[in-house]
């Protein structure tokens, strides 16, 4: 028993590792943007697609990954995103031209898709719901949670002492250790469908509905928000996306399964993710570039002050992994919520002659704290109450919430402060480069981000559920002693017979029913294995 307790939670160890991987590289580019424009000589319009195209596949094949776990199986789906993941960022470091990159990027973007579901998925087979589940979700909500941070940092330290090619190649050892870990740590698992069919016109209207989705709002930045093309692209996401919903009612074996939003929890967890992703991603983005443009921080200057960012997310999202059952998920969400919403609107303070010490560095600890306290409770919602069937289509939609949200965020986000610039500068006749009127247009973007953040607060305190979440089930011992006789058998079998009977009027959830119903079949078994060696 205590080597099975062993492998699982060195399992846990390796799913956490490959979803830090892919959460990091969608900030490690940050700071090595500079690099690689002089590098590859990027135009400054086409430097972005080195994160949007990144961006587009991972956030467009999040649910079509996590279908395809379900059906095709967790472990195996895991280890090809694993090493497509790797290939393409081996490819990413032999860059030749800024082409190549963008190309290569949007494999890696793929690869991330197919894993990070899967990673989710397996995770939540491995553990039963309850305290266990809990904490492993907590470990790997700080995963998620500080990977954006730890980005920023790992890329800054990469670019300064090595090259930028190194925010890609240190993929490829981590990548190939994962792929061989994986047979030894992680068991195969699909879902039980008794239809196995593939919902093809699902998965293609969604993947490319939120593909287009998130290029119109790439695009909206350069071209303008109200411009024809802009507006067609919109326009054409809507309806792929609405041509999904309609598929989706329709399909014997859908994509995405409608009925789990019948749960508030799920519903609001997801929107609370979508936010949090867009509010912490797009807040890198712009401190980065404060840090860097106006305070003139160096790429190792700029990761290390993000540095108090990560520390405090790693140590308070174990934090919370206590106080989610103290206080339970909706109190802790929102607590949460409402930390990360001061520090954000500490930071619009911001200004051309700022400190780090006394106007960022408390902040960061500050925000630190809110995402910790976040993303565990937010993760641990977003699976609460799914069934085991639905596991990898529920982790897809948990990421994908998280990635669609992040993209469009920055997307937006950046728009809206670089308009702000502009604006400023045209007011007060400066430079739009000027160090003032950047720190006006990132705090108007730091604005926008606080009212977000309070809308989550008030989604997760008026949609997810209240209760703390449910104790580990322990119908009976984990080892069981076998019942000798045939009566005892019997009179055993009854007996969880009718407390399952009894569960099920009182509206037990799908885990612990399948708890009991594991035991009733292994009785069962031995109830025929008794009867068999008595004829």
């Amino acid at each position: 028993m205590i080597a099975e307790t062993n492998r699982r939670w060195s399992a846990l160890a390796l799913i956490v590792t490959a979803q830090f991987m892919v959460i990091l590289d969608v900030a490690i580019v940050n700071v090595a943007l500079p690099s690689i424009k002089s590098d590859l000589h990027f135009s400054a319009t086409n430097l972005q697609w080195v994160i949007s195209a990144y961006a587009i596949l991972f956030g467009g094949a999040l649910l079509l990954g996590g279908r395809l776990a379900d059906l095709l199986g967790r472990r195996r789906l895991f280890m090809s995103g694993l090493a497509l993941f790797a290939a393409s960022s081996l490819l990413c470091g032999l860059a030749w031209s800024e082409g190549s990159l963008i190309a290569f990027r949007a494999l890696q973007g793929l690869g991330g898709a197919l894993l990070a579901p899967a990673a989710l998925s397996l995770l939540f087979t491995i553990f039963a719901e309850g305290r266990e589940r809990n904490l492993a979700l907590g470990i790997y909500g700080a995963a998620s949670g500080s990977g954006a941070a730890v980005g920023v940092l790992l890329g800054g330290i990469l670019t300064s002492y090595l090259s930028w090619s190194w925010i890609f190649f240190i993929n490829v050892p981590v990548g190939v250790a994962a792929i061989l870990l994986a047979p030894v740590l992680l068991d195969e698992s699909r879902a039980d469908l008794a239809d196995r069919h593939f919902d093809l016109p699902g998965a293609a209207s969604i993947t490319s509905g939120l593909m287009l989705l998130v290029y119109a709002t790439t695009r909206a930045t350069t071209d303008g928000w109200g411009a024809s093309s802009t507006l067609l692209l919109f326009a054409g996401a809507a309806a792929l996306v609405l041509a999904f919903v309609v598929i989706e009612f329709r399909s014997r074996s859908p994509l995405l399964p409608l009925r789990i939003f019948r749960s508030r929890t799920l519903t609001g967890a997801n929107v609370a993710m979508a936010i949090v992703g867009a509010v912490a991603f797009s807040q890198f983005f712009l401190l980065t570039l404060y840090l860097q443009d106006v305070l003139h921080y160096s790429a190792v200057q700029t990761g290390a002050a993000f540095s108090a960012f990560a520390i405090a997310v790693v140590v308070m999202s174990n934090v919370a992994q206590v106080v989610v059952g103290r206080i339970g998920v909706r109190t802790t969400l929102t607590l949460g919520l409402l930390a990360s919403a001061i520090s954000v609107a500490a930071l619009t303070r911001i200004s051309v002659d700022g400190t780090y010490f006394w106007d960022l560095f408390p902040w960061f600890v500050l925000g630190g704290t809110g995402m910790g306290f976040s993303f565990v409770p937010v993760t641990i919602a977003s699976l609460s109450g799914v069934e085991r069937a639905d596991a990898g289509v529920a982790s897809g939609l948990v990421n994908t919430s998280r990635q669609i949200g992040g993209a469009i965020g920055i997307a937006a986000v950046s728009a809206i402060a670089a308009t702000s610039t502009t604006n400023y500068a045209e007011a007060n006749t400066v430079a739009a480069s000027s160090g003032a009127a950047l720190s006006h247009g990132f705090q108007t973007g730091l604005y926008v981000l606080t009212g977000l953040v309070l809308v989550a607060a008030v989604v997760a305190f008026s949609l997810v559920r209240s209760a703390t979440p449910r104790p580990a089930v322990e119908p009976v011992q984990e080892e069981p002693a076998r019942v000798g006789t045939l009566d005892d058998l019997v009179l055993h079998l009854r007996g969880l017979l009718a407390v399952r009977e009894l569960r099920e009027s009182r509206g037990a959830g799908d885990e612990e029913l399948r708890v009991y119903g594991d035991e009733i079949a292994r009785v069962r078994a031995e109830l025929a294995e008794v009867d068999s060696t008595a004829a």
